[in-house]
């Protein structure tokens, strides 16, 4: 699972950052303040209604760019993305502690590949390697990265498709990677797929035309067999989906948060689920 690009001196000195800022933060909770956060931060998940929980949750973790501009100023843009990336594992752990069964995790665009250039991509890719192989060799999640993975590099599918591969078995909770995703690649892909099947199959064009349903295509989605997402989370103000999930989203609710990814808290986290569960679902009704 380690197959991780070769490591730079930039990269350690980034390491060396999050463990510090992961050591101030436990020193920080030691303090009086840090205590009572904590405190109100248990009472809240005291209080959740369980039986109101979303079964599956996304989240859109927006705002990495700009925690690094306004965070780590002269340090390149990967420290936002690393940071971002921390934040992820987090997001996970509280999921997996609340007891939400599947997590959808955006973590790369298909647009991205259009807007960025490859001094930018390489680093981002190498800390969404580094971060699927930590969530991998946990040994305690079913991870299924899905998106175009053929405009990744061979490497990095690779290494995608043995985190699958080697989770697969796992009882614990489902995390989706959504990586060189975009919603119309995959309606696109969903279509190719039902379309190659059914000519497999020697169905007439005519037919097929005449008996495709819902549930047909919902059955080629990257996520065919889970429940749609209940809850959408984005982060950084942004009050829009971009494409994401643009299928399963019919009926989701929608949880927008002005704190950029890193600065994320368990406790806006809590407070969406709370949110979410105040609400009255109605499904198009």
């Amino acid at each position: 699972m380690r197959g991780v690009r070769g490591r730079t001196a930039a990269a350690d000195t980034l390491e060396d950052v999050a463990r510090l800022d992961r050591m101030r933060e436990f020193v920080d909770r030691l303090h009086p303040s840090g205590l009572l956060y904590a405190t109100y931060e248990h009472r809240l998940v005291a209080e959740l209604d369980r039986s109101q929980l979303p079964q599956h949750v996304a989240v859109l973790a927006d705002g990495n760019r700009r925690w690094a501009r306004d965070n780590a100023p002269g340090q390149p843009l990967v420290a936002g993305y690393r940071a971002g990336a921390e934040k992820l594992k987090e997001f996970v752990e509280w999921c997996d502690e609340i007891g939400i069964p599947v997590v959808t995790l955006w973590v790369l665009s298909t647009d991205n590949f259009s807007r960025s250039s490859a001094e930018e991509l390489e680093p981002l890719l190498e800390v969404i390697e580094g971060m699927v192989t930590d969530l991998a060799d946990s040994l305690r999640w079913r991870l299924h990265p899905f998106g175009a993975l053929d405009l990744l590099p061979a490497s990095t599918a690779e290494l995608l498709r043995g985190a699958e591969r080697d989770t697969a078995e796992l009882p614990g909770m489902v995390v989706n990677i959504a990586i060189s995703y975009g919603g119309r690649h995959e309606l696109r892909d969903a279509v190719r797929s039902l379309l190659a099947e059914h000519a497999r199959n020697g169905t007439p064009i005519e037919e097929l035309a005449r008996t495709l349903d819902i549930e047909h295509i919902a059955e080629h989605l990257y996520t065919k067999g889970q429940p749609d997402p209940d809850l959408i989370i984005r982060t950084s103000g942004e009050q829009r989906l971009s494409g994401f999930l643009m299928w399963q989203s019919a009926h989701s609710e929608f949880y927008f948060c002005e704190a950029l990814w890193p600065d994320f808290r368990k406790v806006d986290f809590i407070r969406a689920l709370r949110s979410y569960g105040e609400r009255e679902r109605r499904f198009g009704r």
